[in-house]
């Protein structure tokens, strides 16, 4: 799902408790707990909250660190709230509820315009986790193959919508309009059923919705868009340029057990669907393990590493700008800050 889109677990709201995950105990340690000595156990930890913008299966890089106990090997107490919108971190961030924001990188530049300064120190997708799914024997091999068709979406200003119609522009040179592709908008979880009732040619979901089509509806996946678009920063960590004045050597924690989470995603088979049962409990097993495979083999969705390169920046700000979601770009050298993923990559996560 996108995150500007809703999600089917229920959101904690700002008024809320903070969902805690405390580190230590015992049913939250697992392979890493195992492979690694984590001396922040047993040592005083410095606590930290962090907003994340809804639950969402794209943040399982996060999840990972968290359930992983990577968190507490390097010296932090995470805790996290979900603020229930893409822009809804910012307002946490500012009202010092939280330290680190996960969400959309585009609401950093927002934020910078608006006055409240942001530094973004690392991305947790480096993709869109954006699926095509339709009957099987439908084959889509390139974007000239959505010509004509008719796409169950969710309703605009959603991902479905606003990327396939920015790809379709950019990389494919035809807008969809002319081209007779006609956006069928649906309230979350129709597209699938749009579908296979025949009222669309294919529906364009994010997991685990995609996977549900596949599973429970007898689709299959035909196309993948973060194939297409390449790398782009499309969720990331971010703080106050204050908080990071004051507070390097907390926010160098935070990017070593973000680094060393995607290096257990991409080196550790099965990482992704373990962390993923335990963060989304309610979503069937079957639909598990077919939307982890989907994000794990999909191009740049899991980053191998933290690092926000600036291709990845000129690419988000690309996007957004098209979809109508900056109010201005923000070049690289004002909002990214990567000293702090870089030498978490080179030393707890894998090169590029």
């Amino acid at each position: 799902m996108s995150e500007r889109d809703p999600v089917s677990a229920p959101l904690a709201s700002l008024a809320k408790p903070t969902r805690r995950r405390l580190l230590a105990a015992a049913g939250a340690a697992g392979l890493a707990a195992a492979a690694f000595p984590m001396p922040g156990l047993t040592q005083s930890r410095t606590k930290v909250t962090v907003s994340e913008a809804i639950h969402i299966a794209l943040y399982t890089p996060f999840y990972t660190a968290l359930r992983k106990n990577l968190f507490a090997k390097h010296g932090l107490e995470v805790d996290y709230s979900t603020a229930g919108g893409i822009a809804l971190p910012v307002s946490v961030l500012l009202a010092n509820r939280a330290q680190f924001a996960l969400t959309g990188t585009g609401m950093s530049v927002n934020a910078t315009l608006e006055g409240g300064k942001m530094r973004c120190i690392g991305k947790v997708a480096g993709g869109i986790s954006l699926f095509a799914i339709a009957k099987p024997g439908l084959k889509i091999n390139s974007l000239n193959d959505l010509k004509g068709k008719t796409i169950a979406t969710l309703r605009f200003p959603s991902n479905t919508i606003s990327t396939p119609t920015y790809i379709m522009r950019s990389r494919g040179g035809f807008d969809p309009k002319e081209a007779g592709v006609n956006f069928l908008e649906l309230p979350p979880g129709a597209q699938a059923a749009a579908v296979k009732d025949g009222r669309a040619d294919l529906a364009i979901a994010f997991d685990w919705d995609a996977s549900i089509g596949v599973t429970q509806f007898g689709l299959e996946v035909v196309y993948s868009f973060a194939d297409i678009l390449g790398p782009i920063a499309f969720s990331s960590i971010f703080v106050t340029e204050q908080y990071l004045r004051g507070n390097g050597e907390t926010v160098q924690k935070f990017s070593n057990a973000l680094a060393e989470a995607m290096k257990l995603l991409h080196t550790v088979d099965g990482t992704f669907e373990e962390v993923s049962k335990l963060e989304f409990p309610n979503v069937a097993p079957d639909v598990l393990k077919l939307g982890s495979k989907n994000f794990m083999s999909a191009k740049h969705v899991v980053p191998r590493n933290p690092i926000i390169t600036k291709q990845d920046w000129d690419a988000i700000m690309q996007h957004e700008s098209g979809a109508g979601t900056l109010k201005q770009t923000l070049p690289y050298e004002d909002l990214v800050d990567a000293s702090f993923a870089t030498k978490a990559a080179a030393q707890f996560g894998l090169p590029a």
